[in-house]
């Protein structure tokens, strides 16, 4: 995991003072490209750290040989935990969340809250909702800015099914679901989350944002995540596969789909879980006959109505 890398580089710089990219690659096992990727991503987020070419040089930090990271500035600090900040994503070994908590408990005691914002100011959610990935958007970054240093934004933005209307919003974090950015913030009416391709205008003021104690944002985005899923999954089919493509079954559908115990026959039981049962035939129609559907008929019958179509359009034609 990268963010585990970045931190243990660090570490290794404020130890020895200075080394070389062979040196970092030896300690952490890593190829010598990589090592000097990494040194090159720790320079280019702020750290202070620089090479020094010729015989007997290498990586060394500003300041020399420390023991601490107090050598850090506010905005170096902010940008360090930015950078390794998705080691808060779904995917991360608990080894990645450690090693940012013993770095934070390390920094100077007036840099620790704007560092635990940056590290959590963005949630990586990579199980999508059906949508191509995108690139990550340029608000996301003046949004990023305003969570980090917690400024009310007003926002013109335009929902699903209305106009535009404006919002003043307390910035809490963002999330990136499989390419599909969004806010989560505080209103008037409670925590919202908003789509950032959806927002026209976004003006971050000088004005404090509040910030509830004890705020865990990746926890409020499963949370918002789960009341979406809710309604979005209003079919839920029981299909029978063997048990050896029930693990690729849950990859490809993620949250979508769940076990639910082993057939007579051996097979495994498993739920899908779609708004429509077109939507739920769609999914399942490329694994042909390696998946059974027990219930609903509904279900059988899209399916057997999309069968009918390609054989209708693939037939040879004499």
């Amino acid at each position: 995991m990268r963010a585990d890398r970045l931190v243990a580089t660090l570490l290794l710089l404020q130890t020895r003072g200075r080394t070389t990219a062979a040196e970092v690659a030896r300690e952490l096992e890593v190829s010598l490209a990589t090592a000097r990727r990494d040194l090159e991503a720790l320079a280019a987020a702020g750290v202070p750290v620089y090479p020094r070419p010729g015989r007997g040089g290498g990586w060394q930090l500003v300041g020399g040989a420390r023991t601490d990271l107090t050598g850090l500035t506010a905005p170096e600090a902010r940008a360090l935990f930015a950078l390794v900040g998705p080691a808060h994503s779904a995917r991360a070994r608990p080894e990645a969340r450690s090693a940012l908590r013993k770095v934070l408990r390390a920094l100077p005691r007036t840099f620790r809250a704007e560092a635990a914002a940056a590290a959590d100011a963005v949630v990586v959610d990579p199980v999508g909702w059906g949508e191509q990935g995108r690139s990550r958007p340029a608000l996301a970054d003046e949004l990023e800015s305003a969570v980090v240093r917690r400024r009310r934004v007003h926002l013109r933005y335009a929902s699903r099914t209305g106009g535009p209307s404006a919002r003043a919003v307390d910035p809490w974090g963002l999330a990136d679901k499989d390419g599909t950015w969004y806010l989560l913030a505080g209103t008037s009416h409670g925590p919202r989350t908003f789509r950032l391709d959806r927002i026209q205008h976004a003006d971050v003021t000088d004005e404090p944002a509040h910030r509830p104690d004890g705020l865990d944002v990746r926890r409020l985005w499963e949370r918002t995540v789960e009341e979406v899923e809710a309604r979005r999954s209003t079919l839920r089919a029981t299909v029978l596969l063997d048990a050896h493509l029930l693990p690729i079954l849950q990859d490809r559908m993620g949250r979508h789909c769940s076990p639910a115990g082993t057939h007579d026959d051996g097979r495994a039981r498993a739920h899908v879980t779609a708004p429509t049962a077109l939507d739920v035939a769609r999914h399942l129609a490329g694994w042909g006959g390696d998946v059974e559907v027990v219930e609903p008929a509904a279900v059988r019958a899209e399916l057997a109505r999309i069968g009918a179509a390609l054989v209708r359009r693939n037939t040879a034609v004499p």
